[in-house]
Formats: C-alpha cells, structure tokens, sequence
C-alpha cells in the first residue's frame, strides 16, 4: 500500500485577499488538479490536510473512496506541521508514501505512478523526480524514513529529506521542469 499526503493547508499569503487553492484555474479550483492526478494514480490512499479555510477547501476539492480529509491545527506554524499530521495517518502497512504540494497544476498522474514504481521497487530510501539538476515535488519516500520526519520543524519538507538522504535516492527523469511550477501569485492563474 502506497499513500499520498496532500498539504492543504497554507495560507495563501503571497495572494492577496484569496485562498489560491479554491481560486478557479482553467474552469476548476487549484486544489483538485493534483487531488485529480492522485485519485487516478496508483496511490491506494490520499490524506488531505487541511488548515487555512479549511471548510472552502473541503468544500471545493473532489471526493472519492481514496480521499480522507484531517485538519491540521497548527498549521500556521509551517510547513512541517502538516506533513506531521499526515504522517500520523500512516501505518507500517504501507510500503511507502509521497509527499504532495497541492498548489502544483501540472503534476500528472504518470509522475505519480513512476514514482509509485520507484517505492514498490524497494531499492531506496527517497524517490524524487528530476529535470536537468532542479529537483521538484512531490516527492515519494520508502517507510523507513518515516520516523525521520518527526525532527523536521517549519517551513521544511519534503526536499529537505532528499538533501539529507541524497546518496540513498532514486532520481527519477521527467522531461519538463514546468511540473514543478508552483501557483503563489495572481499571474500564474492567467
């Protein structure tokens, strides 16, 4: 078994007066193109975390038999505090789990499942996807790393594992870096 956790949980700060995760992107809100992408990958669970506005978004994003929704309280205190709660959402019975930035559009189902192959494969540690040298999110990890996550403080997360873990990750080739685009700003709707 594989799971996904989504962050949701941000406060949009760098958009003003709105919450970028249920503000409309080519006809759908924000939030459900990587929820989207997960739902059809071979991801066997999806927890959502949520936070800012946690209602809107509940409210906006797809729901399916995978997805399970947790509210994360501290979530005004980074990053971190929502990968947390999700990890503890995580059981040994899981082979692995990836670590997924809802605010990335153009994330497909075909990274997820290269790196659901990577974790099944069972030869690393990390499974992070690579164009040229940028390494991006999401980022999948085997379920010995788990309890390395619970060091981790504010706004680190997923790629700070991957530097710490670096000579036991799988980099995995994709052949654009616009997956990795994150939405933070008004212009990157247009």
């Amino acid at each position: 078994m594989i799971s996904a956790i989504l962050l949701a949980a941000g406060q949009s700060q760098r958009l003003i007066k709105e919450n970028k995760l249920i503000k409309i992107y080519k006809n759908k809100p924000l939030v459900n193109y990587a929820l989207n992408s997960l739902i059809k990958s071979k991801v066997d669970k999806i927890i959502l975390v949520l936070g800012y506005e946690k209602n809107k978004v509940k409210k906006a994003a797809i729901k399916g038999r995978k997805v399970k929704f947790i509210f994360n309280k501290n979530y005004k205190k980074g990053m971190s505090t929502s990968i947390k709660c999700g990890l503890n959402k995580i059981t040994k019975k899981n082979k692995g789990f990836i670590i997924v930035q809802s605010d990335m559009p153009f994330i497909k189902t075909i990274h997820i499942n290269k790196i659901c192959s990577s974790i099944i494969s069972k030869k690393h540690l990390v499974h992070a996807l690579k164009f040229k040298k940028k390494v991006g999110n999401p980022i999948g990890f085997d379920i010995d790393v788990l309890s390395k996550f619970k060091k981790i403080k504010g706004e680190y997360g997923a790629k700070f594992m991957v530097k710490r873990l670096k000579k036991q990750t799988n980099f995995i080739k994709v052949t654009s870096g616009k997956i990795f685009k994150d939405f933070d700003l008004k212009k990157d709707f247009n």
